[in-house]
């Protein structure tokens, strides 16, 4: 069981449980635990159990979290409609932690692939604002990917280093959630590849960067602001040790809650949380976000939603430079002076001539649209490798369905529908 395991990390594991030791190494053993979270912002887990082609197990600490056992759970429909992310069992827990904590302002500091963002989304239900940032540019991708998947609506996804978004947003959050690289002793089982980059001068690294990280969330926070630290490493300085060292250096936070979870007591690979609240500080406003204003792409934009949905959603519009048009959130924050990927919804490009919509409305209106093609599973499994399928509707714009649920936007020509499904998207595959 400790073929492959480093030696160094088995002493110090050894050390710290003990009695407990055994067990912990007898986790190795088993497959890592598979689980998945439905994504409330479009249907309630009692629903998604009632279509769930998997055998559901429910997580103890995430209400909407569950085990499910089978193969290719990325490769389902649902999962390209948005209906539950992959996720980690374990890694459920830090977000769960701040359960019934009122969020308006929320940070999510370290956000790929974007599993706790989209919880926390949840969590927030598509109210006040949400800002996940990824200071890695091809992360930042797979996490505007994510976000753009599961149809979150009040969510802004940015590329900046800690300490910029500091200087931009101080004393600005009242929820941050800092889930910290970290030397990963808790995905040795899920990813092997780990285990070779793993040394006690990395954890030594990781502890610093770390402290880094938390120093520029604790300036961002307003006062009484709940701060998530989470990491899924047991090392305690990069956990426990690091924690205290916070609260030595910042004294106007609060340790409302710590919990580690080892794999050998929970089915899960393991996961470590804090939960801090800042007792003093500000609260400062925040200039919102400068709306660029086109007439002609608006014009255009309008023309489409009033034919397209049944009320078209409330927001303001802006218009870039490149003629991209997005649905930006009243309360969202000027974050023009780094890299964004991605603001609100993405409405569709204005050509400077006609308006054509984009797959990101399609994900979070599509269920308001007006022509809607719900597919059988077996047309909407053609419609995601890109072929064309047959319909009944009107010619015209129209939300591509798994029954109530969109997998993207289609045009309807003399009773076909074709597929504007963006090429990268289409990778459902025959089991």
């Amino acid at each position: 069981m400790t073929e492959g395991l480093p030696e160094k990390f088995i002493a110090r594991m050894q050390e710290r449980l003990g009695s407990d030791f055994p067990a912990f190494l007898s986790s190795y053993a088993l497959p890592p635990a598979k689980g998945l979270r439905v994504n409330t912002l479009k249907l309630s887990a009692v629903e998604f159990r009632k279509i769930s082609p998997f055998p559901l197990e429910p997580v103890p600490w995430e209400e909407n979290g569950f085990y499910y056992t089978g193969e290719k759970a990325g490769g389902d429909l649902l999962h390209f409609a948005g209906l539950y992310y992959l996720q980690e069992p374990s890694a459920m827990s830090a977000v769960a932690a701040a359960k019934g904590f009122p969020v308006r302002r929320a940070l999510d500091l370290c956000a790929a692939p974007g599993g706790k963002t989209t919880q926390l989304a949840a969590e927030m239900g598509g109210e006040g604002i949400l800002i996940a940032n990824e200071i890695d540019g091809a992360r930042a991708k797979i996490l505007s990917q994510n976000v753009e998947r599961m149809g979150i609506r009040n969510c802004a996804v940015v590329s900046a280093s800690p300490d910029r978004l500091a200087q931009l947003f101080p004393s600005y959050f009242d929820l941050i959630l800092a889930d910290a690289p970290c030397s990963g002793e808790g995905m040795f089982k899920k990813e092997p590849n780990a285990i070779p980059e793993w040394s006690e001068e990395n954890v030594a690294r990781c502890a610093a960067r770390q402290r880094e990280i938390l120093d520029c969330a604790a300036g961002m926070l307003s006062a009484g602001g709940i701060l998530l630290y989470s990491t899924c490493t047991f090392a305690e300085e990069e956990d426990e040790e690091q924690i205290a060292r916070f609260l030595e250096r910042h004294t106007e936070f609060a340790l409302e809650r710590e919990e580690k979870l080892y794999p050998h007591r929970v089915r899960g690979e393991g996961h470590f949380c804090a939960v801090l609240r800042k007792t003093e500080g500000d609260t400062q406003p925040k200039r919102h976000f400068p709306i660029r204003r086109s007439r002609a792409a608006e014009e255009a934009y309008r023309a489409f939603a009033e034919d397209f949905f049944r009320e078209p959603p409330r927001g303001s519009v802006t218009t870039l430079e490149d003629g991209r048009m997005y649905l930006v959130p009243d309360e969202m924050p000027d974050c023009s002076s780094v890299r964004v990927l991605r603001l609100g919804v993405e409405l569709g490009e204005f050509d400077g001539k006609r308006f054509k919509p984009a797959h990101a409305l399609a994900m979070a209106f599509g269920r308001e649209a007006v022509r809607k093609a719900k597919l059988s599973r077996e047309e909407a499994e053609r419609y995601l490798r890109g072929e064309t399928v047959s319909c009944d509707l009107p010619d015209g714009w129209c939300a591509v369905c798994a029954g109530e649920f969109p997998l993207g936007l289609g045009k309807t020509v003399s009773g076909q529908i074709k597929n504007h499904l963006p090429k990268g998207l289409r990778m459902y595959r025959k089991p």
